[in-house]
């Protein structure tokens, strides 16, 4: 046999081979990968898994994070309060970004693509949603009206009856901002009176003469060491143990 005619039926035969171990009926089955190296990393991803992992616990790359560790980012994401206890939030939560212009504003723009479907621009509940499915309540009437900072955060961050939360869809610092313009609304359902809480002098105290006082604003110089977060204070009454203090990046 000639040397060209053999090497010819050996390559057919090892193509035929592999072409019929590459094939199964099986939709699911991917069949044989030719080098997969090149375009499957060696190294475990945790996000992608194409076999059983002999290191790892349960099989998969993906670990559980170390008790007591915070994504990056995510510092202020998550709060102890627990999503039924919106009385705390009123109580414990304070807004620790200024009443300015600038904030308010942004504020405006994230109510109009978050809350306005349901709540309205003038936030009288009378959205296209809020029309459609009714009980959406009015800013400017009854309790609504002396909603304060932490009240607000909370509900967005948890939703409230009928209302789903928007913790996934709303960052803290994008809270805090809606609250400041729901504030606006809260006084006459009307947009034009954002001029009329915004501070540009000392803020006022926080204490019971001001919870519920919508012009009343919030910042770090007036917290108390458990409603800040990064402010290096010690706790008033610490408890057992050592004086407890906030952590701190560094």
């Amino acid at each position: 046999m000639a040397p060209s005619l053999k090497y010819g039926l050996s390559a057919a035969s090892l193509a035929l081979s592999l072409g019929v171990a590459s094939c199964s009926p099986d939709p699911n089955n991917p069949g044989v990968e030719y080098a997969p190296e090149m375009y499957e990393s060696i190294p475990y991803e945790p996000l992608r898994q194409i076999a059983f992992n002999t290191v790892n616990s349960f099989g998969i790359n993906q670990r559980t994070p170390a008790g007591g560790t915070v994504p990056r980012g995510k510092l202020a994401y998550f709060d102890h309060i627990p999503k039924d206890s919106v009385g705390i939030a009123e109580r414990t939560l304070r807004n620790p970004y200024p009443y300015t212009k600038a904030n308010i504003e942004e504020g405006q723009v994230l109510y109009s693509r978050y809350c306005l479907h349901c709540h309205g621009e003038q936030g009288n509940g009378q959205g296209p949603v809020g029309m459609k499915f009714k009980g959406v309540p009015n800013y400017s009437a009854g309790t609504y009206k002396t909603m304060n900072d932490g009240h607000i955060y909370h509900v967005i961050e948890w939703g409230r009856n009928r209302m789903m939360p928007h913790g996934s869809q709303v960052n803290p610092e994008e809270r805090w901002k809606i609250a400041m313009y729901v504030h606006v609304l809260q006084l006459n359902n009307d947009p034009a009176d954002l001029p009329k809480i915004v501070k540009v002098t000392a803020p006022l105290e926080i204490n019971s003469a001001t919870i519920g006082n919508a012009s009343a604003m919030t910042s770090s110089t007036n917290q108390k060491a458990e409603g800040k977060a990064n402010a290096s204070t010690g706790s008033e009454t610490p408890g057992q143990g050592t004086k407890g203090r906030n952590g701190s990046m560094n």
